[in-house]
């Protein structure tokens, strides 16, 4: 009985908006001839596909593994792009219906997809060798149209309608790819694995994205099929108080519900409950396929961070994001395009920005939209340039869930495009290594 494996896309990376782009994607899928009893173990069935997959042989790579071209489904090019689909039923999510799954590249020429076999295997890896994608869409027959770049599956050729040609050593992906010009064609069918996968957790990313977390901080879950769709809480709110479910997708941490704001098939951003406990714990997140095995985190009472986003890291340099009252950015002016800016100088009240400094005066917890000024309860100390700043206030923002507010005085300090900004917290330094524009 051939084993079950699955689809791995890598090479992207996560603007902060939660989109994600691919810069280079390698695909691991794996195909094996069922030549015993299936016994179905996924969350889901992929009926008899309406098209056949080709096998077609180049002949063993130079480590004695047979290389395949693979034509993916039936194709059609619509003068800028072939498009191949397999195409069938399935079952397993929600109501069920039909599958597309879709390759995509440029031009009309060969296929840009190769299968790799290992000698005496009749499992195979399958990688872009040019630019193309894979988009993998299950229209359910409620209406529901589901599509994802990544997939955990696998497919099987449907034992006595496949067939080969070329006289290849055996009738599978082995011989076939050992053997040039021979081919191994017929439908699939197998099976999909929709269950959320959790790769790494980490406090939000523009806030110095730590490998620890604290009680009403924001956080950033990555991984696969996170959730069935993209979207964020707009509309989801009860009054004043997030949601908890956004997009069918819940997430606990320490058996507590997070308040989610934004869900995607590969990320989750949300606010960690007031009330979780110190120490190692468990990150779950559910979907309608399921829930991901626990991911364990620290939870530290306090894990500050100001705003500081890589978009803020100038010529090698990590800026603070640093506002005056007016919405001027304190940056050099015309530093970035269509962004107000000036430097600041000393006397200058600006506003900082952070998550996870911890309690306030009055016990806003996390979840909720902050109505009114309030007071950092532990004790703060932000330097520029070697001084310590007044800071006239250190709170949540009101009016926002789960954001701090630090209006500082520029100290009386000479001008200095790096200038050093640091903090403490309860007498801990901050981990961050920012700087300010600081003029005269």
């Amino acid at each position: 009985m051939c084993d079950l494996r699955h689809v791995l896309l890598s090479g992207g990376y996560f603007t902060g908006s939660g989109e994600i782009h691919l810069k280079r994607a390698i695909i691991t899928v794996v195909l094996c001839l069922l030549t015993g009893v299936w016994r179905q173990a996924q969350a889901g069935t992929l009926g008899q596909s309406a098209q056949n997959l080709l096998l077609t042989g180049v002949g063993p790579n130079a480590s004695g593994d047979g290389v395949s071209q693979v034509t993916w489904g039936a194709c059609s090019f619509d003068g800028t792009n072939t498009n191949c689909t397999l195409s069938g039923p399935f079952t397993g999510l929600g109501p069920g219906g039909t599958y597309d799954f879709v390759l995509s590249y440029p031009g009309n020429g060969s296929t840009p997809l190769t299968a790799t076999t290992p000698p005496g295997s009749d499992l195979f890896t399958l990688a872009f060798i040019s630019s193309g994608s894979l988009t993998f869409t299950f229209n359910e027959s409620n209406g529901t149209s589901l599509s994802f770049h990544s997939l955990n599956f696998s497919v099987f050729y449907i034992p006595g309608t496949f067939s080969c040609t070329g006289n290849p050593s055996d009738c599978g992906p082995g011989g076939v790819g050992d053997t040039p010009g021979a081919t191994e064609t017929g439908p699939v069918n197998g099976s999909f694995d929709l269950t959320p996968t959790i790769q790494t957790v980490i406090s939000a990313g523009a806030y110095g994205g730590f490998t620890s977390i604290a009680p009403a901080t924001w956080i950033e879950i990555y991984g696969q099929n996170l959730a069935l769709t993209t979207t964020g809480w707009t509309g989801d709110f009860q009054g004043n108080n997030a949601p908890i479910s956004v997009g069918g997708t819940t997430v606990t941490v320490g058996g507590e519900s997070l308040f989610i704001d934004y869900v995607s098939p590969g990320q989750v951003n949300g606010q960690v409950p007031s009330d979780v406990a110190s120490g190692s714990q468990q990150v779950i997140v559910t979907t309608a396929a399921g829930s991901s095995a626990p991911f364990t985190i620290n939870v530290n009472p306090l894990e500050p961070g100001l705003l500081a986003p890589p978009s803020f890291d100038i010529n090698g340099t990590q800026y603070a994001v640093a506002l005056f009252s007016d919405g001027f950015y304190v940056l050099p002016p015309g530093l970035i395009s269509d962004i107000a800016s000036r430097r600041a100088v000393p006397g200058d009240v600006i506003m900082l920005y952070g998550i996870g400094f911890g309690p306030v005066s009055d016990n806003t917890l996390a979840g909720v939209i902050d109505q009114a000024a309030n007071q950092l309860n532990a004790t703060l100390d932000i330097s520029i340039g070697g001084v310590s700043a007044k800071i006239q206030y250190a709170g949540l923002t009101p009016g926002v869930v789960g954001l701090y507010q630090f209006n500082v005085v520029v100290p009386n300090i000479s001008p200095n495009d790096k200038t050093p900004l640091v903090f403490s917290l309860n007498g801990t330094p901050g981990m961050q290594t920012m700087s300010l524009f600081i003029g005269n």
